[in-house]
């Protein structure tokens, strides 16, 4: 496990820690005043400190997800290999990328409740540079992961 993204993401949620605290101070303090305006806009407020914890706790579980996929990958030796070429920059070859994408894609179809299919394909739509995709197949992924892991 890399140890600088880690940091980053601890870092990001001390943030939004600080954020949520500082919100639920101006939540406590205009509910007391008692004024009706005031605790109606109060407890308006606090709808987005609520928000934000539970997109956090929902990233934080699919992290942690998305690790354990990957260590039972690397233990049955079905871990993903980058293999394709990049530019000297670093950046990875586009056209290369979206041929590859297809036997993935394909493998999803064929086993459309397979984590692993689905965990797969994730990687490719990140190689495309397509993140949004990448990450709803992540969660796609992880839901079948647990799923399966209570289901033993």
């Amino acid at each position: 496990m890399k140890i600088r993204p880690l940091l980053g993401a601890i870092a990001v949620t001390a943030l939004l820690a600080l954020y949520v605290v500082a919100v639920l101070g101006r939540v406590v303090a205009l509910v007391q005043t008692g004024e009706p305006v005031a605790v109606v806009f109060g407890l308006g407020v606090a709808v987005l400190p609520v928000l934000v914890v539970a997109l956090l706790v929902r990233e934080w579980w699919t992290g942690v997800t998305v690790q354990r996929m990957a260590g039972v990958l690397a233990a049955d030796g079905e871990l993903p290999v980058d293999t394709l070429p990049r530019s000297p920059g670093g950046r990875i070859d586009r056209s290369a990328a979206d041929a590859q994408f297809g036997e993935y894609r394909d493998r999803v179809e064929a086993e459309p409740e397979s984590w692993r299919a689905w965990y797969l394909l994730a990687f490719a739509y990140d190689a495309s540079g397509d993140r949004k995709r990448a990450r709803s197949s992540l969660r796609t992924a992880a839901g079948f992961f647990r799923t399966e892991r209570r289901a033993r």
